[in-house]
């Protein structure tokens, strides 16, 4: 069992900041690509960003036998668009498990310092220097479904399942949960999206992350027998870590992320059915320049969405106004009609 952690008991006045570090994972294929259409929209409309953006890159070793990296001119583009690349050994995880990146990803990061998470499928809408938070409290992205735990003919329920894991890790339970939501509805329990997760001191946030993961993972409670931890095991133990450090979900402080600031698009014919016309400008004004479509267009997704006219066909398809209600029915649409990439 791994060690327990509780959280403060008592919590100050929160202090706000807007000096963070940006971390994303980058690797060859798909994530190379879009590490570049992230750094070139942070660079085009975060004029106030001091910090600095790591392109965490994971290295081949036994956990990765086929080397994960990104070639050397793609590197070079990513460091002409002002990021930083961050190597790091896999440990933990690895091609089994490539969701593992972005927890080992935290943990080769500086020391005390504040963080962003993101994933490389997001977007930089507006000004990310703006964002003031309290990053001692670290929280993590709402924009989720209830992908887990699955209601089950013989599970023992949503809150016997988390309450669990709460129980492991020594955490108090009950002040996790959203009163405002029915009992035994997923949304009750504390549950993020790990498209964004902001925090302090990285490398501490990483190694809890980490080693809870793999104990969830190796040496699970009896409660879970009957649950699926791939994909979810960072999602799963990520409401626990970020609890244990005293922090919860978002306030109103964050609520650029997901909206104003950025937008998590997860696959491009995804972000032409279903963002606003705002996005998709901010989409094709960031890739307009010759020195960022240079490397794009060598992605054939990224070429044949945005610079062939596939997106605006799949935007067409739809009504942003009023769109399926679940995200899969949107993506056998697009695929029936034969537009489908990623």
């Amino acid at each position: 069992m791994a060690n327990k952690s509780t959280p403060r008991a008592a919590q100050s006045a929160p202090t706000l900041s807007s000096d963070f570090d940006i971390v994303v994972v980058g690797q060859h294929g798909r994530l190379q690509y879009e590490c570049l259409l992230l750094a070139a929209s942070l660079r085009a409309n975060a004029p106030t960003f001091a910090g600095t953006l790591y392109v965490a890159e994971p290295q081949a070793g036994p956990l990765w036998p086929k080397d994960p990296s990104m070639p050397g001119d793609i590197k070079g583009a990513l460091e002409e668009l002002g990021a930083v690349i961050l190597p790091f050994e896999n440990t933990a995880f690895g091609v089994t498990y490539p969701h593992g990146n972005k927890i080992e990803a935290l943990c080769a990061m500086p020391q005390g310092r504040n963080f962003l998470f993101l994933d490389s499928d997001t977007l930089i809408l507006g000004d990310l220097g703006t964002l003031a938070t309290d990053f001692t409290r670290p929280s993590a992205s709402m924009r989720r479904t209830g992908t887990w735990p699955e209601e089950e003919l013989y599970w023992p329920g949503y809150s016997a399942t988390w309450k669990s894991l709460y129980d492991r890790y020594g955490l108090e339970f009950d002040s996790t949960l959203d009163l405002d939501q029915p009992d035994e509805y997923w949304a009750r329990y504390l549950y993020f999206n790990a498209g964004w997760v902001t925090g302090f001191d990285a490398p501490a946030f990483g190694q809890r992350w980490r080693d809870w993961a793999l104990d969830i993972r190796d040496n699970r409670p009896e409660e879970l027998v009957l649950q699926s931890l791939d994909p979810w095991l960072d999602q799963v133990a990520l409401p626990l870590v970020i609890h244990s450090f005293g922090g919860g979900r978002p306030g109103d402080d964050l609520a650029g992320l997901d909206g104003d600031l950025t937008c998590h698009y997860r696959l491009l014919p995804l972000l032409y059915a279903r963002e606003n016309d705002h996005v998709v400008k901010v989409l094709e004004d960031v890739t307009n320049p010759n020195k960022v479509k240079k490397w794009l267009k060598q992605y054939d997704p990224f070429k044949r969405m945005i610079y062939q006219g596939r997106g605006e066909k799949v935007r067409a398809m739809f009504d942003q106004d009023d769109l399926p209600p679940r995200e899969r029915q949107l993506r056998n649409r697009i695929k029936k009609e034969g537009f489908w990439m990623r």
